[in-house]
């Protein structure tokens, strides 16, 4: 945390100071970073609010939208959401505000929709203090600050209100789930049977999927105690991969951890370890890969958005199967048919096993990302440098997407066919969600013979 703090600290210090009697300036240049910073910061307070992978995502997409919305207000050649993605209102421009500066308004309005969606958003009010104290040191002029700040506030209150709309909200008023009986269906795992994670987050609003199960996958494996079935052949190969590892394969899936709900048992004691989630992650890759081509801000915008759409949307689809799957964790499995004293490398999270949500949304960030920097971009991974991990290297984003699928039969916590099909709807989400923005669509099958 304090390296993130020092971070920040040194680009407000990068952007100078504007020396007494100089002339005030009306706009400021902006780039990646300054979305990257907003995007880590969320990240942060997410890790601290221990905040599920699909809830993080809900948080992305909106904080993004609303800095999207006020470029696509600006910018003719960013097109606004309405009538784009389901039921997106039309936005108004604060008609009484000018003067402002777009770059600062859409960095401010990524700010104050996070500030109020995130439990600890409050955390962000000091951010944007310094944020709005470094463009006064720059020289921008007050008026400037002031009415992008109303820019920023006056559009998010209408993305709020969008989210507000989208059901998410109505989900504590349901059934608390109560894991099926029988054998073969999920339930809690050590060390600390969590309860699970968002199991109604397929009734809540996708941002472009007809239905939640549009892009429902063929049925899981099914259950078998018969030693001789694929369902025992496919639990015998995961317990014997994951209990043989090299150590590259044990750096994979340590690198693609990435689960929030982490514990470390260290017996009478459960220490809690800090991590981001699978979404959080991607964003950080989108982050790097904005920066390494160069692109400008409303570009870098636009691109945050969508890959947070599709992982929005990539966790709607997945999450759909999970509960209607229901399917027995490896760690349940193999302690109970094969070897009691089974412990997998990573800790198992806390919902069903079918569809792997890592694959999923791994192919769908994928898919967003080389549609806009191409299929042999090559890039260091320094995401989880901050968590002690060393970065890694890239020819591609599908080869990145690859190995975040193959690092849950790696960690012990996925069957095969969750990972091969979570990775299948994953493409199959990117592509449409590509569709309904770009009204363009590459092919599958290319990206499927991976």
């Amino acid at each position: 945390m304090r390296k993130l703090v020092s971070v920040f600290l040194v680009w407000l210090a990068l952007w100078g100071c504007a020396g007494p009697g100089q002339e005030k300036k009306q706009n400021l240049d902006f780039s990646s970073d300054q979305i990257s910073q907003v995007i880590n910061r969320m990240t942060d307070i997410m890790v601290n609010d221990v905040t599920n992978p699909p809830l993080a995502s809900r948080f992305f997409s909106y904080a993004t939208l609303a800095g999207y919305e006020v470029i696509s207000q600006n910018d003719s050649t960013y097109q606004s959401m309405h009538e784009v993605l389901n039921k997106y209102p039309a936005i108004t421009k604060p008609q009484d505000v000018t003067g402002y500066s777009t770059e600062l308004s859409a960095v401010l309005a990524m700010l104050e929709t996070a500030k109020k969606m995130q439990p600890s958003g409050v955390l962000l009010d000091s951010m944007e203090v310094k944020l709005l104290d470094s463009c006064r040191r720059e020289g921008l002029a007050e008026e400037v600050i002031t009415a992008s700040l109303a820019y920023a506030q006056g559009v998010s209150k209408q993305i709020l209100a969008y989210a507000k709309a989208d059901k998410y909200n109505r989900i504590s008023n349901y059934p608390r789930y109560t894991p099926i009986e029988g054998e073969g269906n999920w339930y809690p795992t050590p060390p600390a049977y969590f309860a699970p994670v968002e199991p109604y987050f397929n009734t809540v609003r996708s941002f472009t999927l007809d239905t939640c199960n549009q892009f429902k996958p063929e049925p899981p494996v099914a259950f078998s105690k018969d030693k001789n079935s694929k369902f025992f052949q496919m639990l015998q190969k995961t317990y014997e991969g994951s209990k043989n590892l090299t150590q590259e394969q044990s750096d994979i899936a340590s690198f693609w951890d990435c689960n929030p709900f982490a514990l470390q048992d260290n017996g009478h004691l459960q220490a809690g370890l800090k991590k981001i989630s699978p979404g959080a992650h991607w964003l950080g890759i989108t982050g790097i890969a904005c920066k390494k081509a160069k692109v400008d801000f409303a570009k870098a915008m636009k691109v945050h958005t969508l890959v947070s759409i599709s992982l929005m949307d990539g966790f709607i689809s997945c999450w759909d199967e999970k509960f209607r799957s229901n399917r027995i964790r490896p760690e349940t499995a193999i302690r109970k048919y094969i070897d009691p004293a089974y412990k997998p490398l990573i800790q198992t999270p806390p919902f069903p096993e079918y569809l792997s949500g890592h694959s999923t949304i791994s192919a769908a960030s994928a898919v967003i990302l080389t549609h806009y920097f191409g299929d042999q971009f090559k890039y260091k991974d320094t995401i989880e440098e901050r968590f002690g991990l060393p970065a890694r290297e890239f020819n591609s984003f599908q080869d990145a997407a690859i190995e975040a699928g193959i690092s849950r039969f790696y960690g012990g916590i996925h069957f095969m066919d969750a990972i091969e099909n979570g990775r299948k709807q994953g493409l199959q989400v990117g592509e449409w969600v590509l569709h309904k923005v770009e009204r363009k669509s590459q092919t599958l099958a290319a990206l499927q013979q991976k």
